[in-house]
């Protein structure tokens, strides 16, 4: 796929926890396909039980989305803005046909052709929302559904998969490409690890939303970075 230009960039990132707060509050059928579903990665002398809180975030079938951020770049003048917003909140099903309806009106707001963006959007963010979707019940939208797409008809840019280079054996993250990139580290009052924690214990929706905005800005400044633009000022990104 040629590479698309800025203002067609439609930049995004989910954060995810576990469905239940831990595996004890689980049914006992969803305690058996969840012990059927990880039986094979299972760490040396570690149970269902204590793995159901490193990884169940990360499955579709045994989490939810609790936060979707966009980006988009807008001219303001003579000065680019990247524009941000988050959809956040704890009713999946109402969090997901918001995000459905905002990027529809954007999609027919701009009237250009809208790419996907994101770091490992390809393997986690457009699945996972994917089978969310279904599992609440709601249609896929046509942008949303690639199936029948050759692979680079698909309208996703995808950080990870640029820094492969067509090497697949290795995954690279945000923060250290970013770094390796020599650009500000997105993980600044929290990171993957703790977001089950924050949202369970803590009930910090909010601080999940600036997290998740943090790496969708991470992600225009690599993207900026990769494609040899200047890079985003503080005061160029906006939070609406």
């Amino acid at each position: 796929m040629e590479m698309p230009a800025a203002e067609q960039w439609l930049l995004m990132d989910i954060e995810t926890v576990s469905a239940a707060p831990d595996y004890q509050q689980l049914d006992a059928n969803w305690q058996e396909l969840w012990a059927q579903k990880v039986r094979w990665q299972l760490p040396a002398e570690a149970t269902a039980s204590d793995f159901y809180g490193e990884r169940a975030a990360i499955m579709a079938e045994f989490g939810k989305v609790v936060c979707i951020s966009l980006g988009y770049f807008r001219q303001e003048g003579s000065t680019r803005q990247l524009r941000l917003k988050s959809i956040a909140g704890h009713n999946e099903k109402e969090l997901l046909e918001q995000f459905v309806q905002a990027v529809g009106q954007l999609l027919t707001a701009r009237k250009i052709r809208m790419v996907f963006c994101g770091h490992n959007i390809r393997e986690f963010d457009v699945p996972y929302l994917c089978r969310r979707l279904l599992i609440n019940g709601l249609p896929l939208p046509a942008w949303l559904d690639f199936q029948a797409l050759k692979p680079w008809e698909v309208p996703l840019l995808d950080t990870l998969q640029l820094w492969r280079f067509g090497d697949y054996k290795n995954y690279t993250s945000l923060h250290l490409l970013a770094t390796c990139l020599g650009l500000p580290s997105p993980k600044t009052d929290m990171d993957g690890s703790m977001v089950g924690k924050a949202y369970w214990t803590d009930q910090d929706i909010d601080g999940i939303a600036r997290y998740c905005q943090q790496d969708v800005a991470t992600v225009a400044q690599v993207l900026l970075r990769l494609t040899g633009q200047p890079l985003l000022q503080p005061a160029q990104i906006v939070s609406t």
